[in-house]
């Protein structure tokens, strides 16, 4: 059966709908980009573990990138992206991961669903919210100037936000400012699944550059980046308290309120040099 013109699916993540705009006293019929919001529901050798709001789209990249960002697996090479199933309800992803992992993993189930703007909703437990995160790397330094560059790149590589004005992105620079990889989704938590996973399956040493999010920075972005060995992360919005308490645990440098004219650095500084106005950073 064809999908309705209002239901029309122009690209990946985005739908087209039929609004009524209204402008300086004018009003009219029109057709207007929104970004797709579906359940994606993960399960882990067989056993549901939890159901997050996505974006569907680059959902090879959000199962890998869920599975390491949670801290599921410790390496890329022990999870196994079995299956994604799209029906009416949604999406179902099934993951393979080792005995001792599912085991381990017993325990975290998450008994309610994610919602786009939470990472941790419905976690079964407090411990497996605020479990230790691991020490990241030591990795490069980063001058202010990649900084700048990583933050003016990843403006101009969000194209879903373009078309919708509705999703996060997460973008990995190389140490020089250079954005190799975005990801987009409704959800903060979700945009950086999805990078992490981009990064494993490409190869890239999370140990060679930063992480730049279009985002606050909660303490569940810091725990995702510590888990995947991401040694910079820098928010264009504020950290949390408990952000830059993980932050400070897991030798991870944080920067928050990265725009144009300046960033805060909240946490292991020594990464980040340069200058703004003459004085060091």
């Amino acid at each position: 059966m064809s999908r309705p013109d209002h239901q029309r699916e122009s690209r990946p993540g985005a739908v087209e709908k039929r609004v009524l705009r209204r402008h300086l006293g004018r009003q009219a019929e029109a057709r207007d980009m929104v970004a797709a919001e579906v359940p994606v529901a993960f399960a882990c050798n067989g056993a549901p573990f939890a159901v997050m709001m996505a974006t569907p789209d680059d959902l090879d990249d959000f199962a890998l990138g869920f599975a390491l960002g949670e801290g599921i697996v410790a390496d890329a090479s022990e999870v196994t992206v079995e299956s994604i199933e799209t029906s009416l309800e949604g999406i179902s992803i099934t993951l393979s991961i080792p005995p001792g992992r599912a085991d381990a993993l017993a325990g975290r189930q998450r008994s309610l669903e994610g919602r786009s703007g939470c990472g941790v909703c419905g976690t079964a437990q407090i411990e497996a919210v605020l479990r230790p995160p691991p020490v990241v790397g030591t990795g490069g330094t980063i001058t202010v100037e990649a900084l700048d560059r990583a933050l003016r790149e990843l403006q101009g590589q969000q194209p879903l936000n373009a078309l919708t004005g509705a999703t996060h992105a997460a973008g990995w620079a190389n140490a020089e400012g250079c954005v190799a990889l975005v990801r987009e989704d409704v959800g903060r938590h979700n945009a950086l699944d999805k990078l992490i996973g981009a990064m494993a399956r490409a190869g890239i040493d999370p140990g060679a550059g930063f992480a730049v999010v279009t985002s606050r920075a909660s303490f569940e972005m810091v725990m995702k980046a510590a888990q995947a060995g991401i040694p910079v992360l820098a928010a264009i919005s504020a950290p949390t308290a408990l952000a830059i308490a993980l932050a400070e645990t897991a030798g991870l440098t944080l920067v928050g309120f990265a725009r144009e004219h300046g960033h805060v650095v909240y946490s292991h500084r020594r990464r980040l040099r340069g200058k703004i106005a003459g004085v060091a950073a």
